[in-house]
């Protein structure tokens, strides 16, 4: 594993520091089980500012190309990840507990001194990534049945070499 950068939360977000890097996606332990292979890599930058409401928050960036695998054929699949999230710092879990989640407000994190930027940037990453991704237009079909349906165990079928 390479360099590991970690930031100071609050401090970061109140001098309104910058950083930027890549990272290789080998380096996400994981986010290695999603995968198809260990190739592609990651840039970040990560920005200190404060929210609406004058809160510490750090405002993260990613993006890159990962090999992930369809869910349909199986073969390995190109997926862009593209995220520009605002992840506001708190100080405990009482903290984020206390805030009533809803859909449009940004994310709450535990802030500390020791804040590891990879880890963020794999959070990120895996909420990105589709639950089931599929090539937009892939060559695996389910084999129909005699009465034209789909038949649940198509897949299965397949994997017998066709003996029934």
């Amino acid at each position: 594993m390479s360099h590991e950068p970690v930031i100071d939360g609050f401090e970061f977000a109140s001098a309104g520091a910058k950083q930027q890097g890549v990272l290789p996606a080998g380096d996400f332990p994981r986010l290695r089980d999603m995968l198809a292979s260990d190739a592609g890599e990651v840039a970040y930058e990560i920005e200190g500012v404060y929210d609406e409401r004058g809160r510490p928050a750090l405002r993260l960036r990613v993006g890159g190309t990962l090999e992930l695998r369809c869910q349909r054929c199986l073969e390995p699949m190109p997926f862009e990840v593209q995220t520009d999230e605002m992840l506001v710092l708190a100080g405990t879990l009482a903290e984020i507990s206390a805030e009533p989640a809803g859909a449009h407000a940004p994310d709450r994190v535990l802030g500390g001194k020791e804040m590891p930027v990879r880890e963020l940037v794999e959070d990120e990453i895996i909420l990105a990534l589709p639950y089931a991704p599929r090539h937009e237009s892939c060559t695996a079909r389910p084999s129909r049945d005699a009465d034209g349906k789909t038949s649940p165990f198509a897949g299965l079928r397949g994997l017998m070499g066709g003996k029934h």
